[in-house]
């Protein structure tokens, strides 16, 4: 569903941010990107999303890419990050009516679309609220509910828990269970580890714009030769990280 082939990205000729990545995201498995801030995961996910262009090398969703391919892939394909800012002075009802008609929903399927997705994540009792009255964790499961109101094949989340409470970090890390149960292909960037270890089969450790190190966790924790996943990256991001 998703496949990177030697993707670089070039911001100056002396600054290369993302330096040579492939990998390849199946139908039912969620891959995660662990790394620090800095290690080019947003930069990732948003060439993988096609908001930005890499210098080099090839990614496809669902065996499409290029401009040719554009509205066919933002079909298919669901992004959220925290860089996303909803219309303070809209509501919740608004933005889902808004994003349904972009996306062609139809009518007839559009109350139950909202009011089953409203009412996984608690938003119901909100959801003629302005966005500027509305909690950050309020805010994040309808920018989730908003990103997903299409039903797309492949979801791109760049770092999905962050700044969220530990009950709302729950409904996200349980949905998105449940997406991949649905057979989507999921992809996601962290720097929690807890999070890395419980929702992903796959982990690509990203060190400066490079994958140090991938598999599943125990392939990983094997390879640093250590007891525990985060002791496993710490030893891995000390090899392999450039002062």
């Amino acid at each position: 569903m998703i496949r990177l082939v030697d993707v670089h990205k070039s911001y100056t000729k002396e600054r290369e941010t993302i330096k040579g990545v492939s990998f390849e995201v199946h139908e039912g498995q969620i891959f995660g990107l662990l790394g620090p801030n800095g290690a080019g995961k947003t930069t990732l996910m948003q060439m993988i999303a096609t908001l930005m262009k890499p210098t080099s090398g090839k990614i496809e969703i669902d065996g499409l890419s290029g401009d040719k391919d554009l509205l066919e892939i933002h079909r298919k394909i669901g992004f959220l990050t925290n860089e996303i800012k909803l219309d303070p002075m809209s509501t919740p009802n608004n933005l889902f009516n808004f994003f349904a008609e972009l996306y062609d929903i139809p009518e007839k399927e559009l109350k139950d679309r909202r009011d089953e997705s409203f009412a996984r994540f608690g938003i119901t009792p909100f959801a003629d609220k302005k966005i500027n009255e509305l909690s950050t964790g309020m805010k994040q499961k309808i920018s989730i509910a908003i990103s997903l109101i299409h039903n797309p094949p492949v979801v791109i989340f760049d770092e999905p828990t962050n700044g969220l409470d530990i009950l709302t970090s729950k409904q996200v890390t349980d949905y998105l269970k449940e997406l991949k149960e649905k057979g989507h292909a999921i992809i996601l960037s962290t720097h929690i580890f807890s999070v890395a270890e419980e929702l992903c089969d796959e982990i690509a450790i990203l060190v400066d714009g490079k994958i140090a190190a991938q598999g599943t966790v125990g392939e990983i924790i094997k390879q640093a030769d250590v007891e525990s996943f985060e002791k496993a990256f710490f030893k891995i991001y000390v090899e392999n990280h450039i002062e």
